[in-house]
């Protein structure tokens, strides 16, 4: 089973197992993310590994600076302007890998292109302890839902590892926002922890939006899913139920619900997202067939908790893969 350590306690703890090249939980700003040294092969496959991931999804890989991202990706104007306004934070970007960065092709899967991202607080110290970018997506079974609380991930993986930091509930709550920067435009290939709109604020452009091939982590159809069914934007629950509400106002029928959590009684979508995760995961648990979502609004953080519910939704198989 895995040791759970505060995060004031952790730091050398951390690097000594990645320097073994075991991969390890940590806490980031956004989610917990199952980090493994970059630019060892064995180390990120133990990732995949231990989180069942598909081997063609790929990988982000976090930096510690500006100056370590440029060693592994070129940069454009655009591209740097972005990291300087928002990094460290919840913006992913999508660049043109750079020949000899170091970074191993599973972390890639095989694309021209590289995710990168600097994360704030304990993971972006362990980085630059470590010296080395870390491979980490999120601390969970793939397909599954996200664990922003180190109690999750020790309840997803705690005996497929061998360390979980904890740093308490991740204050973000959903992942990175990745925006691909690429000559004829932005791209947002995945919405999530920091809105579009700030985006093209700083930009001066809008995001393209509308990629379908796999070119970042977040992209597969089904994804974030509950082992519950789940039906969206409901506006009426049926018997037996368990209701995700959100708002003031209730889907006609919420009373019948088995068990029913509210993301934001006061319609806070920043609220709501940093929610998301723990109260999916708490719907699941209380054993219902389905999980029935009240409709959230698309604009701001709505964007990427409403793309988070779609693949959450998505037709599966038993095994979570799309059908």
């Amino acid at each position: 089973m895995a040791e759970i350590l505060a995060q004031d306690d952790a730091l050398e703890t951390a690097c000594r197992l990645l320097a073994e090249g075991e991969p390890v939980a940590l806490p980031t700003e956004t989610v917990y993310g199952l980090a493994a040294d970059a630019t060892n092969g064995e180390a990120v496959a133990r990732i995949f590994e231990a989180k069942g991931r598909p081997r063609f999804n790929p990988l982000i890989a976090h930096v510690a600076d500006l100056a370590m991202a440029e060693r592994i990706a070129i940069f454009s104007p655009l591209a740097r302007r972005l990291a300087e306004a928002f990094w460290p934070g919840p913006l992913t970007l999508v660049l043109t890998h750079r020949e000899g960065s170091g970074v191993h092709p599973l972390v890639t899967a095989g694309l021209a292109t590289i995710a990168l991202r600097c994360p704030r607080g304990f993971a972006g110290e362990v980085i630059k302890r470590f010296g080395r970018p870390l491979a980490a997506p999120s601390a969970n079974v793939s397909g599954r839902i996200t664990c922003t609380t180190a109690e999750a991930v020790n309840a997803a993986l705690g005996d497929r590892i061998r360390l979980i930091v904890d740093g308490g509930p991740a204050p973000v709550g959903v992942e990175s926002t990745i925006v691909k920067v690429a000559e004829d435009g932005l791209f947002l290939l995945r919405p999530g922890g920091l809105a579009a709109e700030e985006i093209e604020k700083v930009a001066g452009a809008p995001l393209k939006r509308g990629e379908k091939s796999v070119q970042a982590p977040g992209m597969l159809a089904s994804h974030y899913a509950p082992r519950a069914k789940m039906r969206l934007n409901v506006t009426e629950v049926e018997p037996g139920e368990a209701l995700l509400a959100f708002g003031s106002r209730r889907a006609k029928g919420a009373e019948k619900a088995a068990r029913m959590l509210n993301l934001s009684p006061s319609g806070d979508l920043r609220e709501a997202a940093s929610n998301l995760f723990s109260y999916l995961s708490a719907l699941d648990a209380a054993g219902g067939a389905t999980i029935a979502a009240e409709p959230i609004p698309g604009e701001g953080l709505g964007e990427a908790i409403n793309d988070r519910l779609a693949r959450a939704a998505a037709p599966r198989d038993t095994d979570g893969r799309v059908t």
